[in-house]
C-alpha cells in the first residue's frame, strides 16, 4: 500500500519511534565520541533532547502535520542539550517552519521541509564542520529533494533518505580526519540515522514493506574498533586541599536586593484544567485575565490552549489569584513560594545564587510569539548578572566567590538545556547578563537561550570552553566598566589561559603518536590528548610539562572527587622543583570524571 502523504498522527508516530530507536542505542552513540574519555555524551544529549520533544508532542497532539511539527519543535528547542541536541532541535525547527501551512505533506513538501531543517541548522552553527551530523542531514535532504520528483510514495522516499544518511555517515571519517584516525563514524550523525530508522519502521508497518537499508550500526571501511567501557583505575580518595581563598569581588545581583523591597512576594505557578470544575468550558479571555492579575502582581506568564492554561505570577494576594483562576476551570499542581523568605535564607546562608525551583519539569516551557515575562522595574535591577556552568561543588563555590549569581550544574557528563538557561536568566534581576558556558558542548545551548530572550534581556554569551577559562573571564570582570568593555576583557582573558584535564581511557586507541591503552590515564591540553601513562602522577607531569613550555606561569590545580592527596602533594613538590618561579595554587574542585583540572596563565 502506497503512502501518498503524512498527517500529524503519522508524524507523531514516526517521532515516537525515532526517539525510541535513539534511546535504545544512546550508549552506542556515546561510545563513538572521538576521545576515549568516560564522559562521551552525544547519545545522552540527543536522547534527552528528543525526550523533551516527545513529552511535548504527547501532551498536545494534532492531526495536522504543521501543528504537530511545531509542537515537537518547541519541546526540542527548550530541551536541547549539547551541540548535537541544539543542532537536532534546529533541524526540526526548520522542518516545522516549512511544514507549518500544511495539514499533510506529500513527498515534494516533505523533502523541502527536510532541506529547510538543514538550512536552519547550518545557520545556527558559527563555523559548520563537515563530517558531522550536519553533513549527514545535508546529504540526506539533498537526495530527498532529488528523489521526491521521482516518487509520490512517502515510504519509498524515506527509505532513500535513510540509505543516503547511512552512506553519508560511513563517509564522515573521510571528511573529518580525527574520526578516521581513531576509526569511528560521527556520533551525532549516527544518532540522526537511528532517528530516521525509527521513522522508517513506522512507515513500513503501515504499508507492509521490507526494509532494504544498510546494517544499523555503520562502521567506517576497515574499522575494527571495539567500544567497551573500562573499569575506572583504583585511586586513593581525595583529602581536602589547601584552603580556597575567595578574592574580594562585587556583590551579586541577589546580594544587592533588600528583602523588604520584594513587593510581590508570593511566587505562584499552577495549571487550570479548562475541562474540569464548575466553570469548565467558560470562554477564556487572556487579556482580561492578565489585566486582572496585574492589579496586585507582576512577572506574569500565561500559556493557554484548548485544555490547559499554565500560569506564573508574582502576587501580593495569592487568594485573589486563585479565585480569578477558578473562573475558568479546576486548578491543579499549585506551587506557592514566599520570595522574601527565600531571600532571607539565601543571605543567612551566605549564598548569592538566585532561587530557581525546578517546577513543572515534566512539561517543557512553551515559547510562543506572544509570550513575555515581566521584567522588574529598572530601579530594582542590578546593572550586571552572571550565570556559569560548573561541575563540582568546590568549583561552584569558587564561581560564587567571583560574583556569579546562578551556577548551573553541568559539564561533559550532563549539559544544561536551553530551558535551564532561560530559567536562570529569568531568575536574575539584572539589566545585562553574562553567561559562561565553560564547555564547548554547552555554548550553542546558551546562544539559543540568548536568541529566545533577546527581546526581554541583554545577554552576552562569553564562549568559555573550559572551567579555567570561565574562572579567568569572571575574574577579569569589572563592575564599573561598560558591558562592551567587560565583554572584550573577558574574551581577552579566555585567550590567556591554557586548560588541562586528566582522566582515564575507556578504550584502546591511537591518537597522533600516542598509543593509548584502556584504563590508562590521559592528559588533555586544551582540546588535544598530549600525555598517557598507567601512573596518575606521571600522566599529570607529562601534561603540565607541555602546558609550561613557555616558562614562568601561574599554575592552578583543581582536585576532582577521585583525586589522590598523595599525588597532589607529589605534584606540587615536582612543580616547585622543576618550575621554581611558577606560582602554584591548589583548590578542591570536587568535579567528577576528571581527577585534575589544570590552568596555566602567564
Amino acid at each position: 500500500m502506497s503512502i501518498r502523504s503524512l498527517n500529524g498522527t503519522d508524524f507523531t508516530a514516526m517521532v515516537l519511534a525515532g526517539a525510541e530507536q535513539l534511546g535504545q542505542h544512546a550508549e552506542h552513540v556515546n561510545s563513538l565520541n572521538v576521545f576515549p574519555v568516560p564522559d562521551g555524551d552525544t547519545g545522552t544529549n540527543m536522547n534527552l533532547t528528543m525526550s523533551a520533544g516527545v513529552a511535548e508532542i504527547k501532551r498536545k497532539s494534532s492531526t495536522s502535520i504543521g501543528e504537530a511539527a511545531g509542537i515537537l519543535s518547541k519541546g526540542l528547542l527548550m530541551g536541547a542539550r549539547g551541540n548535537s541536541g541544539v543542532i537536532l532541535s534546529q533541524l526540526f525547527r526548520g522542518f516545522s517552519r516549512s511544514a507549518a501551512p500544511y495539514e499533510e505533506l506529500n513527498t515534494i513538501q516533505f523533502a523541502a521541509a527536510l532541506q529547510n531543517g538543514v538550512d536552519a541548522a547550518y545557520k545556527a552553527v558559527v563555523k559548520p564542520v563537515e563530517g558531522t551530523i550536519l553533513t549527514v542531514a545535508k546529504e540526506a535532504a539533498k537526495h530527498a529533494n532529488y528523489y521526491a520528483r521521482r516518487t509520490n510514495d512517502i515510504t519509498e522516499l524515506m527509505n532513500e533518505v535513510l540509505l543516503k544518511a547511512k552512506e553519508a555517515l560511513a563517509m564522515t571519517p573521510e571528511l573529518l580526519p580525527v574520526l578516521k584516525q581513531v576509526g569511528v563514524v560521527d556520533s551525532g550523525g549516527q544518532g540522526l540515522v537511528y532517528i530516521y530508522e525509527g521513522f522508517m519502521e513506522v512507515l513500513l508497518q503501515q504499508d507492509g514493506g521490507t526494509l532494504t537499508t544498510l546494517p544499523k550500526e555503520v562502521q567506517p571501511s576497515g574499522s575494527s574498533s571495539a567500544f567497551n567501557p573500562a573499569a575506572k583505575p583504583e585511586v586513593t580518595p581525595a583529602k581536602p586541599a589547601q584552603q580556597v581563598i575567595a578574592p574580594e569581588m562585587p556583590l551579586s545581583a541577589q546580594a544587592r536586593l533588600v528583602t523588604e523591597d520584594i513587593e510581590f512576594l508570593y511566587d505562584m505557578e499552577f495549571f487550570i484544567n479548562r475541562q474540569l470544575g464548575d466553570n469548565a468550558g467558560v470562554t477564556f479571555d487572556e487579556d482580561v485575565f492578565r489585566k486582572a492579575l496585574s492589579v496586585n502582581g507582576d512577572s506574569i506568564i500565561i500559556i493557554a490552549d484548548d485544555e490547559i492554561i499554565k500560569v506564573h505570577v508574582h502576587s501580593k494576594t495569592p487568594g485573589e489569584v486563585l479565585n480569578l483562576a477558578l473562573r475558568y476551570g479546576e486548578i491543579t499542581q499549585i506551587h506557592i513560594l514566599n520570595m522574601r523568605e527565600q531571600h532571607r535564607d539565601l543571605l543567612t546562608a551566605g549564598m548569592d545564587i538566585a532561587p530557581s525551583p525546578e517546577l513543572f519539569a515534566e512539561i517543557p516551557l512553551e515559547v510562543s510569539p506572544g509570550l513575555e515575562e515581566a521584567v522588574p522595574p529598572a530601579d530594582e535591577m542590578a546593572p550586571y548578572g552572571f550565570i556559569a556552568v560548573s561541575s563540582g561543588e568546590g568549583i561552584a563555590e569558587i564561581f560564587r566567590s567571583l560574583g556569579v549569581d546562578v551556577v548551573l550544574s553541568g559539564g561533559q557528563t550532563m549539559n544544561p538545556s536551553t530551558e535551564d538557561f532561560v530559567k536562570a536568566v529569568r531568575s536574575i534581576a539584572a539589566e545585562q547578563i553574562f553567561i559562561l558556558p565553560n564547555n564547548s558542548n554547552i555554548v550553542l545551548a546558551a546562544e539559543q537561550a540568548r536568541e529566545l530572550l533577546e527581546d526581554e534581556r541583554r545577554i552576552t554569551v562569553i564562549p568559555s570552553k573550559t572551567i579555567p577559562q570561565g574562572m579567568a573571564a569572571a575574574f577579569a570582570f569589572q563592575e564599573d566598566e561598560s558591558a562592551e568593555v567587560n565583554r572584550d576583557q573577558m574574551l581577552d582573558a579566555l585567550a590567556r589561559v591554557q586548560s588541562g584535564q586528566v582522566t582515564h581511557a575507556v578504550r584502546d586507541t591511537q591518537y597522533d603518536e600516542l598509543d593509548i591503552k584502556e584504563g590508562h590515564y590521559i592528559g588533555i591540553h586544551n582540546s588535544k590528548i598530549v600525555a598517557t601513562n598507567e601512573d596518575l602522577l606521571q600522566a599529570c607531569q607529562g601534561l603540565l610539562a607541555r602546558m609550561l613550555e613557555s616558562g614562568d606561569e601561574v599554575v592552578t590545580l583543581l582536585e576532582g572527587e577521585e583525586a589522590s592527596s598523595e599525588v597532589t602533594t607529589a605534584l606540587v613538590a615536582w612543580l616547585e622543583e622543576q618550575y621554581p618561579d611558577a606560582e602554584v595554587e591548589v583548590h578542591a574542585g570536587g568535579q567528577p570524571v576528571y581527577y585534575y583540572l589544570f590552568s596555566v596563565e602567564s
